[in-house]
């Protein structure tokens, strides 16, 4: 799978995902977000990078275009941004499986850390490779 190339997640609304106002709370979206990441990152990286590293969010921006309510089946599309050093931006859209519309669009910057340590740690050119564009 190319770097940039998008990986889907489908995701069904659970009742407990929604809030007074009947609609997925905006929580729960970031959480998708990073379900998303997370599945990405296991299904692609090495398996010695998996046992090595973790990642932690420094920065989320989220724009919220429509809601999703309980029983909806939805979709976090996820691709990988550019890197500068320890910063990874990844790019995430929740989509209504239904019809494909955009419900929200996520920027989110990552830093790899030390799974023994918990400190930034550089990551391999092979892992970069996977994890960043351009």
């Amino acid at each position: 799978m190319p770097a940039a190339s998008p990986f889907e997640v489908e995701i069904l609304v659970q009742a407990e995902d929604i809030d007074e106002l009947g609609h997925v709370n905006n929580t729960v979206y970031l959480r998708w977000v990073q379900d998303a990441a997370v599945a990405h990152w296991t299904k692609i990286a090495p398996a010695e990078a998996r046992e090595h590293l973790r990642w932690v969010v420094i920065r989320h921006e989220i724009d919220y275009r429509a809601p999703a309510r309980a029983g909806e089946t939805v979709i976090a599309r996820t691709w990988v941004g550019s890197a500068k050093g320890l910063q990874f931006e990844r790019r995430t859209e929740i989509l209504r499986a239904a019809d494909r519309r955009l419900l929200a669009r996520a920027r989110t910057l990552w830093c790899p850390i030390d799974a023994e340590t918990d400190r930034p740690r550089r990551v391999s050119p092979e892992v970069r490779s996977l994890f960043s564009a351009g």
